[in-house]
């Protein structure tokens, strides 16, 4: 009886061993389920990295969003996280970038840990720029500006889609005005044209609408969207609205 126990017992903590060795390889694949590549494509001011996270097909139209440029707001990230965490992507090649300034985002912040706006610091009609909408000592002065500068030379997106708080709405002052009112309504956003208040100098958008064949726009959600517009409702819209699909 003794020894039939002794193997009743040697059994469970065999059981036991393998469930605690297998739960979080399980818990990280279903983590990012639609990631197919995670690279680093640079890192901030403070060596933290910045993030890009490939889903869908290698091969199709390539696709890239940005989130969280201005660290202060991080709303839309989630609609980038989600897209991560759920089913696989398929019919694009899409990239997302859910966190462009670590720093910014670590300490609340609009500007970067040397305190520019990133998103006037791309050498495209750049000028000296103080306070708020800090430029920068230069254009392209910041390792993350250059970061995104080498990511997007590299994959050459046929669009960008930048995510924004808190103007609301999208912007329709781009390469494809069309692509950008059928997003909005997508999106159910309002299409308009953001002037930044006449500081719109040096910004990511321009630089690609510029130097690319591809086209880049913006896209501002309010101060406080629902988390469940940023985490279910965004995600299937832009789905749908690029012509992709999702599932296994």
């Amino acid at each position: 009886m003794r020894q039939r126990s002794a193997v009743w017992a040697l059994a469970l903590a065999v059981t036991l061993s393998l469930l605690t060795a297998t739960t979080p390889a399980v818990s990280q694949s279903l983590a990012h389920d639609a990631v197919i590549q995670r690279k680093v494509i640079g890192h901030s001011v403070k060596k933290r990295p910045i993030v890009a996270l490939r889903l869908g097909e290698p091969g199709k139209r390539v696709i890239v969003m940005f989130a969280a440029m201005h660290g202060n707001e991080t709303a839309p990230s989630k609609i980038l996280h989600s897209l991560a965490d759920g089913p696989p992507v398929h019919g694009i090649d899409l990239w997302v970038v859910p966190t462009y300034n670590p720093d910014g985002v670590a300490r609340h912040t609009r500007q970067n840990a040397r305190g520019v706006d990133l998103n006037r610091n791309f050498p495209y009609r750049w000028v000296k720029l103080r306070g708020t909408y800090n430029s920068g000592r230069k254009p392209a002065s910041e390792p993350e500006t250059r970061a995104v500068m080498r990511f997007l030379r590299k994959v050459r997106p046929s669009q960008i889609i930048s995510f924004h708080q808190p103007l609301y709405g999208v912007d329709t002052d781009t390469k494809r005005p069309a692509f950008a009112r059928r997003l909005a309504r997508a999106l159910h956003l309002p299409a308009t044209s953001f002037d930044c208040g006449g500081v719109c100098h040096g910004t990511m958008t321009g630089w690609y609408n510029h130097r690319f064949k591809g086209s880049a726009l913006t896209v501002e959600y309010n101060a406080h969207p629902a988390r469940a517009r940023m985490r279910q409702r965004a995600p299937k819209q832009l789905i749908r609205v690029l012509g992709a699909s999702r599932g296994r």
